[in-house]
């Protein structure tokens, strides 16, 4: 993987995984490095992800989803949507404001102001034009589910394809693995669980899937060349997420990598042996 600056919308992909359990914060890609040597730490920019955030508010930015608004400071996402008076499809658009210490009754006369608290940053260059509707979360995937060999530990490998960098426990260049194709080539979820993240706000890692699978386990999928899942959606093993590309990267191939309460375990561990 390519060294990577953090975005607004990368910070947000770190906070989103925070609310999941995850014993360092945001740390599930939070010291992640690269093939080219260069680290992020984010470990410390969260301490208190799990408690929701109860003051200030966030400007709606392209990409957003309510989904992902509420895991990201520590909401459930319907009682976010009460506390604004959000009604169903749960809609959203750029530039509109979610408050997160202001009570619901006072929403309704409560007119958005011009200057938005820094709860969080608006990316620059942010397009002012409404965003996708949002959908609810937990509704099933309907890409295709291929038969995958399973690990006694309930794995799957998330792609066909030699593998081409492993996982460096002693250093920081690589905490997962490399796994060369072809271009368009599918990706696997490596196990049941549901879409935390499906977007490219982190830099570095392109077109990136993050899937949650328990309390104990997330996997994340890097360098996709199109997502094919979004954020709620729940994915059995085998089941298709995206198609293998090169965004952020100099070759296709997939970036995977499994977290262990937050921390970086080898892959090759878990997955079947081949």
């Amino acid at each position: 993987m390519s060294g990577f600056a953090m975005s607004s919308q990368g910070r947000g992909a770190l906070r989103l995984l925070a609310g999941f359990g995850l014993c360092l914060g945001l740390a599930l890609l939070g010291g992640c490095a690269t093939s080219t040597g260069s680290s992020v730490s984010v470990d410390s920019r969260a301490a208190n992800a799990r408690q929701p955030v109860t003051q200030g508010q966030y400007r709606v930015q392209r990409g957003d989803t309510l989904y992902s608004i509420a895991s990201r400071y520590g909401w459930e996402w319907r009682a976010l949507a009460t506390h604004n008076r959000i009604a169903p499809p749960y809609t959203i658009h750029v530039g509109q404001v979610i408050r997160f210490g202001t009570s619901g009754q006072a929403l309704a006369s409560s007119p958005a102001p011009a200057v938005v608290a820094p709860v969080a940053s608006r990316a620059p260059g942010s397009a002012a034009r409404p965003a996708a509707p949002v959908a609810a979360p937990s509704v099933p995937a309907t890409t295709p589910v291929m038969p995958s060999a399973r690990s006694a530990s309930g794995w799957s490998w998330p792609a066909v394809g030699q593998v081409i960098e492993v996982f460096s426990a002693s250093n920081s260049l690589n905490k997962g693995i490399d796994i060369a194709g072809d271009l368009g080539q599918p990706v696997l979820a490596a196990q049941d669980g549901s879409v935390v993240y499906a977007g490219s706000g982190l830099r570095g890692y392109g077109e990136l899937v993050i899937i949650k699978h328990n309390d104990t386990y997330v996997s994340a999928y890097g360098h996709n060349r199109r997502l094919l899942v979004k954020e709620g959606q729940r994915v059995k093993v085998g089941q298709q997420i995206a198609e293998m590309g090169s965004t952020d990267t100099d070759r296709v191939k997939l970036h995977f990598e499994i977290r262990r309460q937050g921390k970086p375990v080898d892959p090759l561990q878990y997955l079947p042996r081949r």
